[in-house]
């Protein structure tokens, strides 16, 4: 991966299924689902960014959330993927790797001729 970000559109059109896809691993909470996303070498994704994508994401019924009590510390909502979240996820990525598979077809090699 590059040292530099990564365009902001590239990451505001695959922010919501990279997430969703990060749900479905596990139940989980939005520090981990950060973690995960940074790990997978998305970049460091700030809570103003992810937050709003989770509650579209609770909003559209692909995940539902839950407070629990920390253990040492302040309480975190747990996200779950819902049934309707795996099957959206299922076709989502099958059109996601349709499309970069077209997208990628009309970009040059980068130092091969043509």
């Amino acid at each position: 991966m590059s040292a530099e970000p990564w365009p902001a559109e590239w990451l505001r059109a695959t922010l919501p299924l990279s997430v969703l896809a990060v749900v479905a691993e596990e139940e989980t909470y939005g520090y981990a689902i950060a973690q995960r996303l940074q790990a997978a070498g998305l970049g460091t994704i700030k809570g103003g960014t992810l937050y709003p994508v989770l509650n579209r994401l609770e909003q559209d019924g692909l995940v539902t959330s839950s407070w629990r009590a920390g253990a040492a510390g302040p309480g975190r909502k747990f996200f779950t993927v819902t049934a309707d979240g795996r099957a959206h996820l299922t076709e989502r990525v099958a059109a996601w790797h349709t499309f970069t598979e077209r997208a990628a077809g009309l970009l040059p090699s980068v130092g091969s001729p043509r």
